[in-house]
C-alpha cells in the first residue's frame, strides 16, 4: 500500500490550517486539474459558490491545459482575464466531488480546529492521477469489450487568513 503525506505549507501557522483529501474518486483527472487550477488561492466561500454554479451549468470552467477539441463559451475570456481563454466546459461530476471535499475541509476547520469559516482561504489544492479501473464486458461469440475508467485523488489545505 502506498504511503500518503500532506504537503508542508511554509509560512502558515500549523494551528490555523485544516486539511482534507479524497482518494480514487471516479472522476476525470483532467477535469479535476482544471477545477483545482481555477479555485487555488480563492476564499473557500467563493470557491464553493463557483462550484455550485458549475454544477447548475451556469458558469463554465476555463480549460487551459487539456483544451484540444473543446468548444468556446461566450463571455469566458471576460470572466477569467487571468488566462485569456474562451475555451471551457461544465465538469459537473468532478465539481460535485470537489464541492463535497471543500465542505469536508470546512467541517474539519470549523468543528475540529475551531477556525472561523468566513476567513478560510485555499492555500493548496492539487489533483493526482489514480489507478485505472479495468473491467471487461462479455459479448457474443466469446468476445469481450474493455471498459476502463479513470480515477483521481484531490487534496486540499485551507488556512485562516
Amino acid at each position: 500500500m502506498p504511503v500518503w503525506h500532506y504537503p508542508q505549507i511554509k509560512g502558515v501557522d500549523p494551528k490555523k490550517v485544516a486539511k482534507a483529501v479524497i482518494r480514487d474518486a471516479p472522476i476525470s483527472y483532467k477535469e479535476a486539474y482544471e477545477i483545482c487550477k481555477v479555485i487555488r488561492g480563492m476564499m473557500l466561500k467563493d470557491a464553493k459558490e463557483l462550484l455550485k454554479r458549475v454544477v447548475e451549468q451556469r458558469e463554465p470552467i476555463p480549460m487551459t491545459r487539456y483544451k484540444l477539441g473543446i468548444a468556446h463559451k461566450s463571455g469566458l475570456a471576460n470572466r477569467w482575464p487571468k488566462w485569456r481563454v474562451a475555451v471551457g466546459r461544465y465538469p459537473v461530476k468532478a465539481a460535485r466531488y470537489i464541492l463535497k471535499l471543500l465542505e469536508n475541509v470546512e467541517n474539519n476547520a470549523v468543528n475540529v480546529k475551531g477556525l472561523n469559516g468566513d476567513k478560510l482561504k485555499i492555500v493548496h489544492i492539487a489533483a493526482h492521477r489514480g489507478p485505472y479501473r479495468k473491467k471487461w464486458m462479455p459479448r457474443a461469440f466469446g468476445r469481450a469489450t474493455p471498459w476502463f475508467g479513470s480515477t483521481a485523488s484531490v487534496e486540499v489545505v485551507v488556512a485562516e487568513v
